[in-house]
């Protein structure tokens, strides 16, 4: 422990360090009250102690502190992530070639066949799973047989789909241009752009295709993804179209099939038919996603405590322009080959 080392130009009174699950937490005291700054693997912090000589001193190099916003800024986020990577790069490559021996040592023949074998790809199931190897061997599992039995759902999932241009175009889901303070990509979707003239499974297959795209960056592998849903002025007539079937299929595969953390799942504005129909999803919700849901209502604030407003569009109460589905939805077209069914 490193404890009560001064830093009188911001006025922290204590530095504390503990080590938990292979990483190391440093939190600081203001007054009395403790603000956890970052988890750092350990790997980072012995280099960086055996390099500089002088932990207590030279960290402030890597740790920076906004006590209004209370989180890291996007500048530091950004800095640990990338030592975080360069040094866990070894044991990255480590877990890979122990998930490839479980895909070609499984016993089941299609499974170890038709299970995808390339780094690229092993890597997301391991990040999502916290490079817990059989736990991302079994979400694999889950994410082909998943495939296997909703075709209809991965069939043409690319821009040249109809449904998937219409919903993208529609910014359902729309993604910001701008991580939020813990480096999270922020998915919003906003209830009143659906038409209807397309089903809930469209929108699904949307976000779906989005989350292939966006998954293929390290940094969201790492950090996950948040998502607002805004429900203001949803009608009750569009609130019929949110088929529990879909819901529960979208639930199944979104939490136990796909390889991407869901950081926190944010409702504002909903009326009380749509709280009706969420209710009944909500017995399919595993105990870590149920914590991580915000119902909100009408106040922006308690949104604006979790999700900081300056990366938030004007709708959302937040200090951006309004957004713009096109500029999205032009980098994906550009970017992105068409999957194979």
């Amino acid at each position: 422990n490193l404890v009560g080392t001064q830093y009188p130009a911001n006025g922290i009174v204590g530095l504390n360090c503990l080590f938990y699950n292979e990483a190391v937490v440093f939190s600081v005291k203001k007054s009395v009250r403790p603000h956890v700054l970052s988890w750092v693997p350990i790997g980072t912090i012995i280099a960086v102690v055996l390099r500089r000589g002088n932990a207590p001193v030279r960290m402030a190099e890597y740790l920076e502190f906004d006590w209004r916003a209370n989180v890291l800024t996007s500048e530091i986020v950004k800095e640990l992530s990338s030592r975080r990577h360069t040094a866990d790069v070894k044991d990255r490559h480590v877990a890979i070639q122990a998930l490839k021996d479980l895909v070609q040592s499984c016993g089941d023949y299609e499974l170890r066949t038709n299970l995808p074998k390339d780094d690229k790809t092993l890597q997301k199931f391991l990040y999502s799973r916290k490079f817990d190897v059989a736990e991302a061997f079994n979400l694999l599992k889950n994410y082909y047989l998943y495939r296997k039995r909703n075709p209809d759902i991965f069939k043409n999932l690319s821009c040249d789909a109809d449904d998937v241009h219409k919903a993208l175009e529609n910014g359902l889901p729309g993604v910001l241009s701008s991580k939020d303070r813990k480096g999270r990509c922020v998915l919003v979707l906003t209830g009143t752009n659906w038409d209807c003239s397309y089903s809930l499974l469209s929108i699904y297959r949307a976000i779906l295709f989005c989350l292939e795209h966006l998954t293929d960056e390290l940094h969201n592998q790492t950090n996950g993804f948040v998502i607002i849903v805004d429900w203001t002025e949803f009608s009750f007539r569009q609130s019929t179209n949110l088929k529990p079937s879909v819901l529960r299929l979208m639930i199944e595969g979104l939490q136990d099939c796909f390889p991407a953390r869901f950081k926190g799942i944010h409702f504002i504005g909903q009326p009380w038919y749509v709280e009706a129909a969420l209710t009944v999803i909500k017995p399919f919700l595993n105990e870590k996603i149920k914590e991580r849901i915000y119902v909100h209502g009408n106040n922006l604030s308690t949104l604006h405590e979790l999700v900081h407003k300056d990366i938030l569009p004007a709708e959302l109460g937040g200090e951006q322009p309004s957004y713009n589905p096109r500029s999205f939805l032009d980098a994906l077209e550009v970017k992105t080959p068409k999957m194979a069914d």
